[in-house]
């Protein structure tokens, strides 16, 4: 029988754990109590110092090995936690929730056709510069950016609106005045609005 329940699966930003996105699942569980929350450890340990990765960041990551290596990083972490949790027949009971790194590895993983889930957030991330597939176009993005973010420009995630808008997806793109490279409370909010209109 098909899961009754929403599956949120969380993805971190770069040099951090599954533990960083803690924080927001315990906010949102308050107001989605039958829930589950996914917190993911990225796959990739950081040549130097503490943290996981979802690629390594040396210029090369999107060489097409290289590519493929992350993509099918990210895909087995996925579907351990789907078949783990049963949803393999309700990915549209599922939402991709990502920050920073994370937000572009799972802006990628829909953008590509690959994972066709309920709903998508991104905070703070990128579409990476690659052609964007139609095919996982049923799922609705989110894309949350602060104004002052000087890790990655609030301009990324305005383009990426626009190329996914271009392929056929729904997207709901917020600006933030104010707001640095992180989640603020009112995206905090933002997000969970998002996720109690497109799941369930």
């Amino acid at each position: 029988m098909p899961p009754t329940t929403d599956l949120i699966i969380l993805f971190h930003g770069i040099s951090a754990s599954g533990a960083q996105m803690m924080p927001l699942a315990t906010t949102w569980k308050k107001s989605l109590p039958t829930t589950r929350f996914a917190t993911p450890d990225a796959p990739f340990r950081k040549a130097v110092g503490p943290g996981r990765l979802w690629f390594q960041v040396d210029g090369n990551q999107l060489r097409p090995d290289r590519l493929a290596e992350i993509r099918n990083a990210f895909d087995r972490t996925v579907a351990q936690i789907i078949n783990r949790e049963g949803y393999e027949e309700a990915l549209d009971r599922v939402a991709f929730v990502g920050v920073s790194q994370g937000a572009i590895v799972a802006l990628d993983a829909i953008a590509s056709g690959r994972w066709k889930v309920g709903a998508l957030i991104g905070y703070s991330g990128l579409l990476p510069p690659l052609p964007v597939s139609s095919d996982g176009s049923g799922t609705p993005v989110l894309l949350v950016h602060g104004q002052n973010d000087r890790t990655i420009p609030p301009f990324a995630s305005t383009l990426a609106a626009s190329l996914l808008q271009a392929a056929g997806f729904e997207v709901d793109l917020k600006i933030e005045p104010g707001v640095g490279h992180t989640i603020s409370m009112m995206g905090a909010r933002f997000g969970l609005d998002f996720l109690r209109t497109h799941l369930g």
